[in-house]
């Protein structure tokens, strides 16, 4: 595996030079330092994949593609390199589009290759033909159309260059002829946008607001982890001796040892986090578009505080004021806007410097408060709890062991969590729940679904992950609904020798909507049983090592023989924790209503 320290030392050709577009395409991917691309063989890029081998490309081929679009996803999260997928016209492509999806919500520069029907076919209804480029355009940062063949390195260059720059998904499309004949070009050099700090008015602007602040608090982005201002950030929170939360599904974007760190915001975040934000007279939104999930109210609390002035710093203009009413918008890179109202806060009286003893000791006391919480909540507190329902029903445990509670569980897991790890977390119940037992220490560590919220997401994510950076363990969770949607690509881990780990929770239900069930609709389940076989004997069968908890005190030991086996012995493990039926807090709250029904007939579903 391929790793994003290495230094690429293949060469590209120089100047106009008489070529094939396969070359011209294959030339300008090593120009941009692609190594590795997943998807699946096509005969629509056949002639460009002979020579992949050759150009120092590898093709990991894998089981489905929407598991290679959240594969080039993960890698490109983890290395802040582009990641690329390719695939057949037509269903190869159709198949991508969830993952691309995801991608874009997550700022992630992917390249997605389309090629697509040949040019003398289009239009005709052809053999695996249909329109490619309208199925990603809500998706995309760029879509970049060949038009030519000659022009097949200006727009696979172009597509690079604006995945950087707009900080997200770009469409390359290809008419599969198009990769074929002789054509004169000259491979485009990659360019980069330097973003800089932003305006001087509004950092001034910023500077004047942070000086009279009483309790600034700092919402750290996945901005300022692309950006690489995670030490930025950290000297802005040490002068200001603010609290920093993470934005909601960055959890890496700040280090959990430093004193100031107070935890995510938003679904299932940290009670302490949510305190401290409260009592903000300025809110520093340092690279976050403060997203409507990551900010809705959560534990009973209504946190966002109404009166607070906020400053809003993102590299792209049109999230400045986009969700929240805003005091100052600065467009900019993250860390140079960090580091810019570092400097001028600096040798100056600030107004929070008298109270900031005072704010530390809150900060702590907050904190301390909420692990206690944590130590404390060991199952879930719902009168209505599904663990009722299962022993009223007559259900037992199941034979060899008990059923663990998800919350015990997460604990277990983050005590025997090891150093510099990768972890992706899927969409659903107890996933979401993990986000107040997950913490980092680095960037570039934690990867979930964001606002498109799909189930099947993090164990492909963590496999791309785990290409770019082998050095560390990596770590998906997933519940067994979602593990249902991507268990086969444990096939690919095992064929290709990229060893992972997935903490698969088994509780037999698609958990997330059976709580709104629970919560709304008087506990009237349709639909939300899962009876699943045992996934350990599964992965067993695809060439994985397999492990089923039943017992809590297993639940860190197994987490550690599998990561031995991942980073010592190179094998891919699959942890089967069983877990009981309870639940966190309802994941749509925000969306649902309680029944109204008019009709005779249905009165009695209310």
């Amino acid at each position: 595996m391929s790793t994003p320290e290495s230094q690429d030392t293949r060469s590209v050709v120089q100047g106009q030079q008489t070529m094939t577009p396969s070359e011209a395409f294959v030339e300008t991917l090593v120009a941009n330092g692609v190594t590795d691309m997943f998807g699946i063989m096509g005969s629509a890029f056949m002639d460009a994949m002979d020579i992949f081998a050759p150009a120092g490309i590898r093709l990991i081929p894998v089981v489905h593609e929407q598991g290679a679009g959240h594969m080039a996803d993960g890698y490109a999260r983890v290395s802040g390199r582009h990641g690329l997928v390719i695939g057949q016209n037509g269903p190869g492509i159709s198949n991508c589009v969830t993952a691309i999806a995801a991608a874009y919500w997550a700022h992630s520069p992917v390249v997605i290759v389309t090629p697509e029907a040949g040019t003398t076919g289009i239009g005709l209804g052809g053999f695996q033909e249909c329109h490619q480029l309208p199925m990603f355009q809500e998706f995309t940062k760029y879509q970049g159309h060949v038009t030519h063949p000659a022009r097949m390195a200006e727009y696979t260059g172009r597509c690079f260059d604006r995945a950087m720059a707009e900080m997200g998904p770009t469409q390359l499309n290809i008419p599969r002829d198009y990769f074929y004949g002789e054509i004169e070009c000259e491979i485009p050099e990659p360019s980069r946008v330097d973003r800089g700090p932003g305006g001087t008015k509004t950092l001034n602007e910023a500077a004047e607001l942070l000086a009279k602040a009483e309790f600034p608090v700092i919402v750290s982005g996945g901005g300022v982890v692309m950006a690489d201002g995670v030490e930025a950030c950290q000297a802005l929170a040490e002068r200001l001796g603010a609290p920093v939360v993470n934005s909601y599904q960055h959890n890496d974007s700040f280090p959990a040892s430093h004193p100031l760190w107070c935890g995510p915001l938003g679904y299932q975040g940290s009670k302490a986090g949510m305190k401290l934000i409260a009592r903000a007279d300025v809110v520093v939104a340092l690279g976050t578009r403060l997203g409507p999930f990551g900010t809705l109210p959560q534990h009973g609390l209504d946190y966002w505080p109404k009166d607070a002035k906020i400053i809003q710093i993102d590299a792209d203009h049109k999230m400045l004021g986009l969700v929240k009413k805003i005091a100052v918008g600065i467009c900019g890179d993250a860390k140079e806007a960090a580091e810019a109202i570092t400097e001028r806060l600096a040798g100056r009286t600030l107004a929070c410097d008298a109270s900031k003893a005072q704010r530390a000791e809150t900060i702590a006391s907050e904190k301390a408060a909420w692990e206690q919480e944590l130590d404390e909540w060991t199952h879930e507190r719902d009168p209505y709890s599904l663990d009722a329902i299962d022993e009223a029903q007559g259900e037992t445990p199941f034979s060899g062991g008990e059923y663990l509670h998800p919350r015990q569980v997460l604990r277990e897991l983050e005590k025997a969590m090891p150093e510099d790890v990768m972890v992706s977390t899927d969409i659903g119940n107890i996933n979401a729940v993990a986000h107040s037992y997950l913490r980092f220490e680095k960037p570039r560590s934690f990867f979930a679904p964001m606002s498109f919220g799909n189930c099947g997401y993090a164990f492909p994510t963590i496999i791309g992950a785990k290409v770019a950076a082998p050095h560390r363990p990596a770590i998906a969770y997933t519940g067994d609904g979602a593990w249902g949607m991507s268990l086969m690509e444990t096939m690919t881990a095992v064929r290709h020798n990229i060893p992972v780990t997935a903490v698969v929770f088994h509780n037999r239900q698609w958990g997330a909507e059976k709580k709104n069930q629970v919560e709304f609709y008087n506990r009237r389940f349709v639909a939300g049983e899962l009876d699943n076989q045992s996934f350990a004997e599964i992965g067993r069968a695809m060439g994985a090592e397999g492990i089923t908890v039943d017992r809590l005190e297993d639940v860190g030991p197994a987490l550690q023989k599998a990561v031995e086996l991942q980073m010592i012995e190179g094998k891919t493990c699959i942890i089967e924790i069983m877990c009981t039926r309870e639940l966190g807090d309802p994941f749509r709250r925000d969306a649902l209503k309680k029944p109204v029904r008019l009709l005779e007939k249905y009165q009695d579903y209310v």
